[in-house]
Protein backbone atom coordinates (compact mmCIF):
# COMPACT_ATOMS: atom_id res chain seq x y z
CA UNK A 1 0.00 0.00 0.00
CA UNK A 2 2.80 2.65 1.15
CA UNK A 3 4.90 1.18 -1.93
CA UNK A 4 1.88 2.26 -4.74
CA UNK A 5 1.76 5.42 -2.87
CA UNK A 6 5.16 6.39 -3.28
CA UNK A 7 5.52 5.50 -6.63
CA UNK A 8 1.94 7.40 -7.68
CA UNK A 9 3.78 9.66 -5.50
CA UNK A 10 7.12 9.47 -8.09
CA UNK A 11 5.04 9.77 -10.85
CA UNK A 12 2.71 12.59 -9.95
CA UNK A 13 5.76 14.93 -9.41
CA UNK A 14 7.81 13.39 -12.39
CA UNK A 15 4.58 14.63 -14.42
CA UNK A 16 4.84 18.04 -12.96
CA UNK A 17 8.35 18.42 -13.56
CA UNK A 18 7.61 18.10 -17.26
CA UNK A 19 4.83 20.23 -17.33
CA UNK A 20 6.97 22.57 -15.66
CA UNK A 21 9.28 22.07 -18.14
CA UNK A 22 7.34 22.96 -20.41
CA UNK A 23 5.78 25.89 -19.24
CA UNK A 24 9.33 27.75 -19.32
CA UNK A 25 9.83 26.47 -22.99
CA UNK A 26 6.91 27.88 -23.81
CA UNK A 27 7.82 30.87 -21.90
CA UNK A 28 10.86 31.87 -23.98
CA UNK A 29 8.91 31.26 -27.05
CA UNK A 30 6.26 33.55 -26.07
CA UNK A 31 9.18 36.34 -25.46
CA UNK A 32 9.95 35.90 -28.48
CA UNK A 33 7.37 35.56 -30.40
CA UNK A 34 6.77 38.75 -28.12
CA UNK A 35 9.66 40.24 -29.82
CA UNK A 36 9.04 39.26 -33.66
CA UNK A 37 5.08 40.35 -33.04
CA UNK A 38 4.05 43.65 -35.34
CA UNK A 39 4.31 46.92 -33.74
CA UNK A 40 1.88 49.11 -32.33
CA UNK A 41 0.45 51.75 -34.00
CA UNK A 42 2.20 54.36 -31.95
CA UNK A 43 5.29 52.75 -32.34
CA UNK A 44 5.01 53.04 -36.26
CA UNK A 45 3.97 56.75 -35.89
CA UNK A 46 7.60 57.42 -34.26
CA UNK A 47 9.21 55.44 -36.79
CA UNK A 48 7.67 57.49 -39.85
CA UNK A 49 8.42 60.58 -37.99
CA UNK A 50 11.77 60.17 -37.30
CA UNK A 51 11.91 59.40 -41.01
CA UNK A 52 10.81 62.19 -42.38
CA UNK A 53 12.45 64.05 -40.22
CA UNK A 54 15.76 62.43 -41.32
CA UNK A 55 15.13 62.92 -45.08
CA UNK A 56 13.76 66.66 -44.47
CA UNK A 57 17.58 66.97 -42.58
CA UNK A 58 19.14 65.15 -45.69
CA UNK A 59 17.42 67.14 -48.09
CA UNK A 60 18.70 70.50 -46.74
CA UNK A 61 21.87 69.63 -45.88
CA UNK A 62 22.38 68.75 -49.93
CA UNK A 63 20.56 72.20 -50.50
CA UNK A 64 22.94 74.03 -47.80
CA UNK A 65 25.88 72.19 -49.42
CA UNK A 66 24.73 72.78 -52.90
CA UNK A 67 24.18 77.01 -52.15
CA UNK A 68 27.56 77.08 -50.43
CA UNK A 69 29.22 75.34 -53.46
CA UNK A 70 27.11 77.80 -56.26
CA UNK A 71 28.43 80.63 -53.65
CA UNK A 72 31.97 79.40 -53.37
CA UNK A 73 32.14 78.70 -57.32
CA UNK A 74 30.33 82.61 -58.40
CA UNK A 75 32.23 84.64 -55.98
CA UNK A 76 35.36 82.63 -55.41
CA UNK A 77 35.82 81.10 -59.52
CA UNK A 78 38.16 78.36 -60.04
CA UNK A 79 39.51 76.93 -63.10
CA UNK A 80 41.75 74.03 -63.99
CA UNK A 81 42.13 75.67 -67.69
CA UNK A 82 45.41 77.71 -66.91
CA UNK A 83 49.29 77.55 -67.86
CA UNK A 84 52.03 78.55 -66.27
CA UNK A 85 54.25 81.24 -68.00
CA UNK A 86 57.33 83.48 -67.61
CA UNK A 87 58.59 86.23 -69.87
CA UNK A 88 61.82 84.89 -71.62
CA UNK A 89 64.45 86.06 -74.57
CA UNK A 90 66.37 84.78 -76.73
CA UNK A 91 70.04 85.25 -76.64
CA UNK A 92 72.14 85.73 -79.74
CA UNK A 93 75.65 87.72 -80.59
CA UNK A 94 75.92 91.13 -81.22
CA UNK A 95 79.35 90.04 -82.80
CA UNK A 96 80.85 86.67 -84.69
CA UNK A 97 83.50 85.10 -84.03
CA UNK A 98 83.95 81.11 -82.46
CA UNK A 99 83.24 80.66 -79.29
CA UNK A 100 86.30 80.19 -76.58
CA UNK A 101 84.14 79.91 -73.60
CA UNK A 102 80.67 78.72 -72.90
CA UNK A 103 80.42 77.64 -69.26
CA UNK A 104 76.84 76.88 -69.30
CA UNK A 105 74.22 74.00 -69.61
CA UNK A 106 70.97 73.57 -70.94
CA UNK A 107 68.36 74.03 -68.63
CA UNK A 108 70.90 75.51 -65.64
CA UNK A 109 69.92 78.59 -63.55
CA UNK A 110 72.10 81.06 -63.58
CA UNK A 111 72.20 84.68 -61.45
CA UNK A 112 72.38 87.68 -62.76
CA UNK A 113 75.75 88.78 -63.97
CA UNK A 114 77.20 85.30 -64.87
CA UNK A 115 79.01 84.63 -67.94
CA UNK A 116 77.01 82.99 -70.60
CA UNK A 117 79.37 82.96 -73.60
CA UNK A 118 82.72 84.55 -74.50
CA UNK A 119 84.25 85.58 -78.47
CA UNK A 120 87.74 85.27 -79.63
CA UNK A 121 88.13 88.93 -78.97
CA UNK A 122 91.62 89.53 -81.02
CA UNK A 123 89.93 90.65 -83.54
CA UNK A 124 87.79 93.24 -82.11
CA UNK A 125 91.00 94.42 -79.74
CA UNK A 126 93.49 95.01 -82.92
CA UNK A 127 90.52 97.41 -84.23
CA UNK A 128 90.06 99.51 -81.03
CA UNK A 129 93.87 99.67 -81.09
CA UNK A 130 93.74 101.24 -84.79
CA UNK A 131 90.69 102.91 -84.23
CA UNK A 132 93.02 104.73 -81.26
CA UNK A 133 95.81 104.93 -82.80
CA UNK A 134 93.70 106.96 -85.53
CA UNK A 135 92.10 109.36 -83.12
CA UNK A 136 95.93 110.21 -82.31
CA UNK A 137 97.30 111.00 -85.20
CA UNK A 138 93.80 113.20 -86.04
CA UNK A 139 94.94 115.33 -82.92
CA UNK A 140 98.77 115.18 -84.12
CA UNK A 141 97.84 116.38 -87.26
CA UNK A 142 95.31 119.34 -85.14
CA UNK A 143 98.33 120.23 -83.00
CA UNK A 144 101.15 120.30 -86.19
CA UNK A 145 98.35 122.62 -88.21
CA UNK A 146 97.92 124.58 -84.95
CA UNK A 147 101.10 125.75 -85.04
CA UNK A 148 101.86 125.88 -88.48
CA UNK A 149 98.84 128.13 -88.89
CA UNK A 150 100.25 130.17 -85.80
CA UNK A 151 103.13 130.69 -88.12
CA UNK A 152 102.00 131.70 -90.79
CA UNK A 153 99.50 134.59 -88.64
CA UNK A 154 103.15 135.47 -87.18
CA UNK A 155 104.13 136.11 -90.91
CA UNK A 156 101.06 137.98 -91.43
CA UNK A 157 101.71 140.26 -88.73
CA UNK A 158 105.22 140.49 -89.91
CA UNK A 159 103.95 141.43 -93.84
CA UNK A 160 101.45 143.74 -92.38
CA UNK A 161 104.50 145.79 -90.32
CA UNK A 162 106.42 145.82 -93.07
CA UNK A 163 103.90 147.55 -95.32
CA UNK A 164 103.31 149.89 -92.33
CA UNK A 165 106.93 150.87 -92.57
CA UNK A 166 107.07 150.70 -96.22
CA UNK A 167 104.07 153.22 -96.40
CA UNK A 168 105.94 155.48 -94.16
CA UNK A 169 109.34 155.22 -95.78
CA UNK A 170 107.26 156.75 -99.24
CA UNK A 171 105.69 159.06 -97.34
CA UNK A 172 109.21 160.56 -96.38
CA UNK A 173 110.85 159.86 -99.83
CA UNK A 174 107.96 161.68 -101.20
CA UNK A 175 108.32 164.63 -98.66
CA UNK A 176 111.95 164.77 -99.71
CA UNK A 177 111.38 164.68 -103.43
CA UNK A 178 109.06 167.49 -103.05
CA UNK A 179 111.44 169.01 -100.50
CA UNK A 180 114.17 168.42 -103.34
CA UNK A 181 112.24 169.57 -105.69
CA UNK A 182 112.01 172.91 -104.28
CA UNK A 183 115.66 173.34 -103.32
CA UNK A 184 116.73 172.45 -107.13
CA UNK A 185 113.58 174.99 -108.48
CA UNK A 186 115.12 177.30 -106.24
CA UNK A 187 119.41 177.04 -107.48
CA UNK A 188 117.69 176.86 -111.40
CA UNK A 189 116.11 180.28 -110.91
CA UNK A 190 118.89 181.93 -109.09
CA UNK A 191 120.79 180.76 -111.38
CA UNK A 192 118.87 182.44 -114.22
CA UNK A 193 118.30 185.28 -112.29
CA UNK A 194 121.81 185.99 -111.98
CA UNK A 195 123.54 184.81 -115.44
CA UNK A 196 121.58 188.31 -116.56
CA UNK A 197 123.49 190.54 -113.73
CA UNK A 198 127.17 189.53 -114.62
CA UNK A 199 126.56 191.39 -117.94
CA UNK A 200 126.37 194.13 -115.81
CA UNK A 201 129.12 193.51 -113.43
CA UNK A 202 126.36 193.41 -110.53
CA UNK A 203 128.05 189.59 -109.83
CA UNK A 204 130.60 187.72 -110.03
CA UNK A 205 131.47 184.96 -112.01
CA UNK A 206 132.14 182.94 -108.89
CA UNK A 207 129.07 184.08 -108.47
CA UNK A 208 127.44 182.30 -111.23
CA UNK A 209 129.72 179.17 -110.62
CA UNK A 210 128.13 179.00 -107.20
CA UNK A 211 124.85 179.03 -108.41
CA UNK A 212 125.54 176.19 -111.20
CA UNK A 213 127.04 174.15 -108.68
CA UNK A 214 123.96 174.56 -106.62
CA UNK A 215 121.74 174.18 -109.13
CA UNK A 216 123.21 170.68 -110.31
CA UNK A 217 123.66 169.17 -106.52
CA UNK A 218 119.73 170.06 -105.94
CA UNK A 219 118.86 168.68 -109.22
CA UNK A 220 121.13 165.49 -108.05
CA UNK A 221 119.45 165.92 -104.89
CA UNK A 222 115.90 165.61 -106.48
CA UNK A 223 116.88 162.56 -108.70
CA UNK A 224 118.41 160.47 -105.50
CA UNK A 225 115.17 161.71 -103.71
CA UNK A 226 112.65 160.65 -106.85
CA UNK A 227 114.94 156.55 -107.00
CA UNK A 228 114.48 156.51 -103.22
CA UNK A 229 111.00 157.03 -103.58
CA UNK A 230 110.78 154.57 -106.45
CA UNK A 231 112.95 151.99 -104.19
CA UNK A 232 109.97 152.39 -101.21
CA UNK A 233 107.12 152.35 -103.25
CA UNK A 234 108.48 149.12 -104.38
CA UNK A 235 108.63 147.69 -101.00
CA UNK A 236 105.70 148.67 -100.32
CA UNK A 237 104.07 147.13 -103.13
CA UNK A 238 106.36 143.64 -102.51
CA UNK A 239 104.72 144.36 -98.93
CA UNK A 240 101.74 144.42 -100.01
CA UNK A 241 102.07 141.05 -101.76
CA UNK A 242 103.88 139.26 -99.37
CA UNK A 243 100.62 140.21 -97.40
CA UNK A 244 98.40 139.29 -99.08
CA UNK A 245 100.13 135.54 -99.71
CA UNK A 246 100.42 135.24 -95.96
CA UNK A 247 96.80 135.77 -95.50
CA UNK A 248 95.98 133.18 -98.03
CA UNK A 249 98.27 130.59 -96.91
CA UNK A 250 96.40 130.74 -93.15
CA UNK A 251 93.98 128.05 -92.95
CA UNK A 252 90.77 126.66 -90.42
CA UNK A 253 91.24 123.63 -87.98
CA UNK A 254 87.57 123.31 -88.62
CA UNK A 255 88.24 120.54 -91.47
CA UNK A 256 90.54 118.92 -89.17
CA UNK A 257 88.36 119.72 -86.06
CA UNK A 258 84.87 117.80 -88.02
CA UNK A 259 86.80 114.77 -87.96
CA UNK A 260 86.91 114.35 -84.13
CA UNK A 261 83.33 113.17 -84.21
CA UNK A 262 83.96 110.64 -86.66
CA UNK A 263 87.50 109.23 -84.83
CA UNK A 264 85.40 109.31 -81.63
CA UNK A 265 82.54 107.14 -83.10
CA UNK A 266 84.90 104.67 -84.14
CA UNK A 267 86.36 104.28 -80.93
CA UNK A 268 83.10 103.54 -79.47
CA UNK A 269 82.37 101.41 -81.63
CA UNK A 270 85.56 99.11 -81.60
CA UNK A 271 85.08 99.51 -77.99
CA UNK A 272 81.47 98.58 -78.13
CA UNK A 273 82.01 95.06 -79.96
CA UNK A 274 85.18 94.63 -77.66
CA UNK A 275 82.65 94.58 -74.62
CA UNK A 276 80.22 91.83 -76.41
CA UNK A 277 82.76 89.61 -77.14
CA UNK A 278 81.36 88.56 -73.69
CA UNK A 279 77.71 88.48 -72.52
CA UNK A 280 76.49 88.31 -69.27
CA UNK A 281 73.01 87.11 -67.81
CA UNK A 282 71.11 90.04 -67.45
CA UNK A 283 68.69 88.61 -64.53
CA UNK A 284 68.12 85.53 -62.56
CA UNK A 285 67.10 82.71 -65.18
CA UNK A 286 66.83 79.54 -67.09
CA UNK A 287 69.26 78.37 -69.71
CA UNK A 288 66.98 76.19 -72.08
CA UNK A 289 67.14 75.17 -75.65
CA UNK A 290 71.22 75.72 -75.44
CA UNK A 291 72.27 74.37 -79.12
CA UNK A 292 75.86 75.58 -79.47
CA UNK A 293 79.27 74.30 -78.00
CA UNK A 294 82.51 75.82 -77.77
CA UNK A 295 84.40 76.23 -80.75
CA UNK A 296 81.19 76.99 -83.02
CA UNK A 297 81.32 80.17 -85.00
CA UNK A 298 78.76 82.57 -83.30
CA UNK A 299 76.95 84.66 -86.13
CA UNK A 300 75.71 88.21 -85.31
CA UNK A 301 71.52 87.28 -84.68
CA UNK A 302 72.22 83.98 -84.91
CA UNK A 303 69.76 82.49 -81.63
CA UNK A 304 72.00 80.29 -79.29
CA UNK A 305 69.62 80.02 -76.81
CA UNK A 306 66.74 80.61 -74.52
CA UNK A 307 67.22 82.46 -71.01
CA UNK A 308 63.57 82.13 -68.85
CA UNK A 309 63.18 84.89 -66.69
CA UNK A 310 63.01 83.52 -63.24
CA UNK A 311 62.07 86.10 -61.41
CA UNK A 312 58.64 86.46 -62.26
CA UNK A 313 55.75 83.78 -63.05
CA UNK A 314 52.39 83.78 -63.72
CA UNK A 315 49.43 81.63 -63.90
CA UNK A 316 47.49 82.33 -67.34
CA UNK A 317 43.95 80.87 -66.12
CA UNK A 318 40.92 81.19 -68.63
CA UNK A 319 37.89 82.19 -67.03
CA UNK A 320 34.33 82.37 -68.48
CA UNK A 321 33.38 86.05 -68.97
CA UNK A 322 29.95 85.21 -66.61
CA UNK A 323 32.54 85.09 -64.07
CA UNK A 324 35.18 87.88 -64.88
CA UNK A 325 32.53 90.42 -62.93
CA UNK A 326 33.84 88.49 -59.41
CA UNK A 327 37.28 88.80 -60.50
CA UNK A 328 39.29 92.65 -60.15
CA UNK A 329 42.85 93.70 -60.72
CA UNK A 330 44.73 93.22 -57.19
CA UNK A 331 42.58 90.05 -55.86
CA UNK A 332 44.43 87.50 -53.96
CA UNK A 333 44.20 83.96 -56.00
CA UNK A 334 45.93 80.63 -54.88
CA UNK A 335 47.94 78.65 -57.82
CA UNK A 336 48.67 74.76 -57.93
CA UNK A 337 50.76 73.32 -60.23
CA UNK A 338 50.59 69.64 -61.41
CA UNK A 339 53.75 68.82 -60.44
CA UNK A 340 52.87 69.11 -57.11
CA UNK A 341 49.30 69.66 -56.64
CA UNK A 342 48.89 69.58 -52.77
CA UNK A 343 51.30 72.74 -52.70
CA UNK A 344 49.55 75.94 -52.35
CA UNK A 345 51.14 78.98 -53.72
CA UNK A 346 49.85 82.36 -53.35
CA UNK A 347 49.36 84.68 -56.49
CA UNK A 348 48.01 88.58 -57.11
CA UNK A 349 45.37 89.19 -60.40
CA UNK A 350 47.75 91.09 -62.60
CA UNK A 351 45.47 92.07 -65.60
CA UNK A 352 42.20 90.67 -66.83
CA UNK A 353 41.73 90.39 -70.91
CA UNK A 354 39.83 92.37 -72.70
CA UNK A 355 39.72 90.49 -75.96
CA UNK A 356 40.22 86.64 -77.75
CA UNK A 357 40.42 85.92 -81.18
CA UNK A 358 36.72 85.64 -82.38
CA UNK A 359 35.46 82.39 -83.26
CA UNK A 360 35.04 81.90 -86.95
CA UNK A 361 32.13 79.53 -86.23
CA UNK A 362 30.27 81.59 -84.41
CA UNK A 363 30.45 85.49 -86.41
CA UNK A 364 31.75 84.08 -89.52
CA UNK A 365 35.02 85.66 -91.78
CA UNK A 366 35.12 89.37 -92.46
CA UNK A 367 36.08 90.14 -95.79
CA UNK A 368 36.22 92.17 -98.66
CA UNK A 369 31.79 92.10 -99.67
CA UNK A 370 30.14 91.00 -97.05
CA UNK A 371 29.99 89.06 -93.74
CA UNK A 372 30.25 85.42 -94.15
CA UNK A 373 28.61 83.95 -91.38
CA UNK A 374 27.65 80.06 -91.21
CA UNK A 375 24.33 78.72 -90.75
CA UNK A 376 24.22 76.62 -87.22
CA UNK A 377 21.43 74.98 -84.99
CA UNK A 378 23.47 74.87 -81.84
CA UNK A 379 21.66 74.46 -79.29
CA UNK A 380 24.06 74.97 -76.11
CA UNK A 381 25.63 78.70 -76.56
CA UNK A 382 28.88 78.07 -74.95
CA UNK A 383 30.38 80.66 -73.10
CA UNK A 384 33.81 82.03 -74.17
CA UNK A 385 36.98 82.40 -71.49
CA UNK A 386 39.46 85.45 -71.43
CA UNK A 387 42.41 84.65 -69.79
CA UNK A 388 43.31 86.37 -66.91
CA UNK A 389 46.98 86.89 -65.82
CA UNK A 390 47.76 85.90 -61.96
CA UNK A 391 51.25 86.60 -60.86
CA UNK A 392 52.90 84.27 -58.89
CA UNK A 393 54.07 85.65 -54.98
CA UNK A 394 56.42 83.08 -54.15
CA UNK A 395 57.58 80.88 -57.24
CA UNK A 396 60.17 77.90 -56.66
CA UNK A 397 62.25 78.19 -59.70
CA UNK A 398 62.68 74.23 -59.42
CA UNK A 399 59.02 73.56 -59.92
CA UNK A 400 57.53 76.34 -62.24
CA UNK A 401 58.07 75.35 -65.92
CA UNK A 402 56.58 77.17 -68.79
CA UNK A 403 53.11 75.41 -69.96
CA UNK A 404 52.89 73.59 -67.32
CA UNK A 405 49.27 73.08 -66.15
CA UNK A 406 47.76 74.79 -63.09
CA UNK A 407 44.50 75.35 -61.31
CA UNK A 408 44.19 79.09 -60.02
CA UNK A 409 41.48 79.63 -57.10
CA UNK A 410 40.18 83.57 -56.84
CA UNK A 411 40.05 84.31 -52.93
CA UNK A 412 38.76 87.98 -53.31
CA UNK A 413 39.88 91.38 -51.44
Amino acid sequence: MSTETNSNTKTAAGNGGVQSGQTGFEAKTGQVSNRLSPATPEERNSRKLVGRWLGVGIVASAAALGLTVLYKTTHHPRTDDATVLANYIGIAPQVEGPLVRLPIEDNQFVRKGELLFEIDDRTFQYALERALSEQAALEGQIVDETRRIAALKSAVSVSEANIHSGEAEVATAENGVVRARAEWEYASNNLKRLEPLLAKQFVTADNIDKAKTSEITNQEAHRQAQSQLTLAQARLQSARAQYEQAVNAVTTLEPLINQRGAKAAAVKKARYDLDNCKVYAPFEARVTNLTISEGAYAHVGQQMFILIDARRWWAIANFREGQLEHIKQGMRADVYVMSRPGHRFSGIVDSISFGVTPNADVIGTFQSGLPDVQRTLNWVHLASRYPVRVRVQNPEPELFRISESAIVVIRGR
